[in-house]
């Protein structure tokens, strides 16, 4: 009998210890190690991460099981192992490079993590590959590459940008930093533009409705601003010199840091940059066409594990910048003809408390956010060689702007069998805007409160199928007070608004996808981007306010896709097909009323139209035949209509006609990008990239009253060149040379309007002519 029990329990032991066994292994790309790979175990929610030698341990309970390996920047792969032919060697990983990003990770799509080919709407990222092929500066540079999306300069004097998505401008479009609504109105004048590439993770665009998720101005989408993460013990330094047009300079300087400890439970990264960017005069007659601009950043970001199911995340940003344009920039402002100066000083930051129970089925995150702008500007002019009197009304120019945006918010996440996903959440988000020019009484104090709360069920009933419903619930009070001269407006705006969303993934076979979705959106009437935005016409400053009992806007945005991705060895190809139609119910829409105030400045009004539409398609292809050469191409077709003929100009006079329109402006039907990036031998790269821009409708201001032509632009094709050195000093010191021409082509703007009376807002076309540039990376990395 015990000889019996003693077998028994030999066998018993035997068998524990094969369900409990260890293995060990070690990821590399066939050359180098990957570092801080994720390894995880499919079927359950037991991972780990390799270390920085690409080395991991994990502990298996079946003897055959299947490892699901991922790693940025290479494909995912699935290993089927059996643990007997690893109980006593290791087990070597080799990953390939992911060379057209198909198998990244996003938490866009549905607030969490998920891998690219499984999110249910369609996400376009932007990483450091396609910042350092294009040379790009700020993010303002870099979004144009990838289709439904355009970047455009509005303003000669101060150099505005705003993003559009789908063919809406930048008032529908949500930038997020980190995951989070701070990127406030004022933000998005300048915003895009200050924010360098060299800190930037990536940057994530999900084009049509998202507000179910993310907030109410995610009409056109989203764009998700993500800062380096500290994976990685290094450090760089990063210089370049642009030569606007062969002679003007453009500086910058960069450095980032990174330390992480051995056990990879906390890390920092330390990163700054520095612009200095002279003003360039196109047309020779005194006024800038591309601002003087100095920008200075420093930000970090870190985080803590206090165990293996929490994480504490910080990051923090300072930026500092000061632009300038108009003529005569050694002067004061007010003893020029034209002048848009700006001196901002903004502070953003982040902390997020993220806790999971063991075994990784219920996640917790709750998160704070805030932004804060100070702001000094000068937006008029007239002054400048004139009588004492011109330049004492010049001085009614300055102005003082505040600006304030915080974000609190919880959020609960379920994960049912390994399948279907809850997530759900609440939030409070506030802002207040407070901009004052007293010489021309103009004075915005608008104060916005968002409680809100969120939900939505990822349902997989199949393998090849997915069903996102959500939905979000805003309860938002505007309360506003918007005033120029004699003209006054009041908001005091409460309301309560269901925004549903819904969209399903259904995966035809292993290679075709489609993907379809409808979302519905809303804006309630406040002061936007372009609101804040003063420019200058016929020498005098041009206001824009609300209209009286100005409603809420409403939106339905539907889409429909079709995606084919294959791999056969290292040839990568990827087809994206994308329809898109959005519907605005009482939209806003800015009118010139053609009146004058007793200043002599000009006002456009904020008004509800009756209707449009924006309707079109977007196309996306990539081939990679091995990870020396790259080939995409995107683009977009649209039409964006009124329903009703739009007024633009309000007649004053008998002798004056309305403008009206049909077709939205600054919109051309068609836009694309290219992206060619080949390696012909070790450490030596090409780049070409560039974009194209059909024609479009622009409005050009003609009198003091703000009568306006309309005009069509020409075609644009915006081409870059980039040539690149890598060289090997040491195991852990590399250098990287660069040099190139962006707008290859010279395809600029060749009608500026010119003199002090100018229309400053008339300007379209890539933002700079021919600009030589050649640029210097230090650092421990070899890419």
């Amino acid at each position: 009998m015990k000889g019996i029990l003693g077998i028994l329990l030999c066998i018993l032991s035997s068998t524990l210890a094969a369900q409990n066994l260890k293995i060990n292994g070690k990821v590399t790309d066939g050359e180098r190690p990957v570092p801080f790979a994720s390894i995880s175990i499919n079927g359950t929610n037991k991972g780990t991460s390799a270390d920085i030698n690409g080395e991991f341990s994990i502990q298996i309970n079946d003897q055959s099981t299947t490892i699901h390996v991922q790693a940025i920047g290479y494909k995912t792969r699935d290993i089927s192992i059996n643990l007997r032919e690893f109980s006593d060697k290791t087990l070597f990983i080799e990953l390939e490079e992911d060379a057209l990003g198909l198998d990244q990770v996003v938490v866009s799509a549905t607030r969490n993590r998920i891998n690219l080919k499984q999110a249910p709407v369609v996400v376009n990222v932007l990483n450091s590959k396609l910042f350092n092929a294009t040379q790009s500066v700020s993010v303002a540079e870099t979004l144009n590459f990838q289709p439904g999306v355009r970047v455009e300069t509005n303003c000669q004097n101060c150099g505005f940008t705003q993003v559009r998505l789908n063919g809406l401008d930048g008032s529908y479009t949500q930038v997020l930093i980190n995951s989070r609504a701070v990127f406030s109105a004022l933000n998005s004048v300048y915003g895009l533009e200050q924010i360098p590439t060299s800190i930037l993770d990536r940057v994530e665009v999900v084009r049509s409705g998202g507000s179910a998720l993310f907030g109410s101005n995610a009409i056109a989408g989203t764009v998700n601003i993500i800062t380096k993460e500290p994976v990685l013990n290094t450090w760089n330094i990063n210089s370049n010199l642009s030569l606007i047009d062969g002679e003007i300079p453009d500086r910058t300087l960069n450095f980032a840091g990174s330390v992480v400890t051995e056990d990879l439970n906390s890390g920092v990264t330390i990163y700054g940059m520095n612009r200095d960017r002279s003003a360039y005069d196109a047309n020779g007659d005194g006024f800038t066409e591309i601002t003087e601009l100095t920008n200075n950043t420093l930000g970090a970001k870190a985080f803590l594990k206090p165990d293996e199911t929490s994480k504490i995340s910080l990051d923090l940003t300072a930026l500092k910048e000061y632009r300038r344009g108009g003529d005569r920039l050694e002067l004061p402002p007010h003893l020029t003809d034209i002048t848009e100066q700006l001196d901002h000083n903004t502070f953003i930051g982040g902390l997020t408390y993220d806790l999971s129970n063991v075994d990784m089925t219920n996640n917790y995150s709750v998160y704070i956010s805030g932004q804060h702008t100070d702001r000094k500007s000068y937006y008029g002019g007239l002054g400048g060689g004139r009588t004492a009197q011109d330049s004492l009304l010049a001085s009614n120019a300055y102005g003082n702007t505040k600006d304030l945006a915080a974000l609190a918010g919880f959020q609960f996440t379920r994960n049912f069998d390994n399948k279907d996903v809850l997530t759900s959440g609440v939030e409070f988000n506030h802002s207040n805007t407070e901009d004052v020019i007293s010489g021309y009484k103009r004075f915005i104090d608008q104060k916005v409160n968002s409680y809100a709360a969120f939900a939505q069920y990822e349902w997989k009933p199949a393998e090849s199928f997915t069903a996102l419903l959500g939905a979000r619930l805003d309860h938002i009070n505007v309360a506003g007070i918007y005033a120029v001269e004699n003209i006054e407006r009041n908001s005091n705006i409460k309301q309560t608004v269901l925004s549903p969303r819904l969209t399903v993934l259904f995966d035809i076979t292993d290679e075709l996808q489609f993907r379809g979705g409808y979302a519905r959106g809303f804006r309630a009437p406040q002061a936007f981007n372009e609101d804040l935005h003063i420019s200058s016409v016929g020498g005098e400053p041009q206001f824009v306010i609300l209209a009286e009992d100005l409603e809420t806007e409403y939106s339905n945005a539907y889409t429909a896709s079709l995606n084919y991705s294959k791999s056969i060895n290292k040839l990568q190809t990827d087809f994206l097909l994308e329809g898109f139609y959005t519907e605005l119910n009482d939209p806003f829409t800015t009118v010139s009323t053609g009146a004058s105030l007793p200043n002599g400045s000009i006002v456009k009004e904020v008004r509800n139209g009756s209707g449009a539409y924006v309707a079109g398609t977007n196309f996306e292809i990539g081939v990679s035949p091995s990870s020396a050469l790259t080939f995409q191409l995107g683009g977009t077709y649209q039409q964006s209509i009124y329903k009703e003929d739009q007024v633009l100009y309000e007649a004053v006079s008998g002798d004056e006609e309305d403008v009206i329109i049909s077709e939205f402006v600054r919109n051309p039907d068609f836009y694309g990008y290219l992206n060619i990036n080949t390696s012909p031998f070790e450490g030596f790269a090409v780049d070409l990239t560039g974009t194209y821009t059909g024609k479009m409708t622009i409005p050009r201001v003609i009198n003091s009253n703000g009568l306006l032509e309309l005009r069509k632009s020409p075609t644009f094709w915006d081409m870059n060149l980039k040539i690149s050195q890598h060289i090997d000093i040491t195991e852990n010191f590399h250098i990287n040379l660069s040099t190139g021409v962006q707008n290859v082509f010279d395809e600029y703007q060749d009608d500026f309007d010119s003199g002090p009376t100018r229309d400053s807002d008339y300007i379209y076309g890539p933002s700079r002519p021919r600009t030589f540039f050649f640029g210097i990376k230090f650092g421990n990395l070899h890419n």
